[in-house]
């Protein structure tokens, strides 16, 4: 089995920064894309960002310029750098990854979700 540990939410005030990590553990699994998703309270699902193994990015239109990914293979770990934080960022963001596991195919999985507050 592989599990995705989030850490690093928490209450920041509006331009302020926070980071997310999200380690990947197990054994016998391989990983090609990471990244991170998030839901706002009455809001659907909604991607905010994916990571390849070979550092390509791609981000949400809301996002951009502002939350930077970036990836630790030999981790299996993915950060998210969020800068100039806006109340609208407000969200349980839930990291995702796409994993390849010995003898068992590939298949998503996600982790437990971290809440994000901004708010002065």
């Amino acid at each position: 089995q592989v599990q995705l540990v989030e850490s690093g939410g928490g209450l920041v005030q509006p331009g302020g920064s926070l980071r997310l990590s999200c380690a990947a553990s197990g054994s016998g699994f391989s990983i090609s894309v990471m990244g991170w998703y998030r839901q706002a309270p009455g809001k659907q699902r909604e991607l905010v960002t994916l990571i390849t193994s070979g550092g390509r990015t791609n981000y949400a239109d809301s996002v951009k310029g502002r939350f930077t990914a970036s990836r630790d293979n030999a981790k299996n770990t993915v950060y998210l750098q969020m800068n100039s934080l806006k109340p609208e960022d407000t969200a349980v963001y839930s990291c995702y990854a796409y994993v390849a596991r010995l003898g068992f195919g590939s298949d998503d999985y996600w982790g437990q979700g971290t809440q994000v507050t901004v708010s002065s």
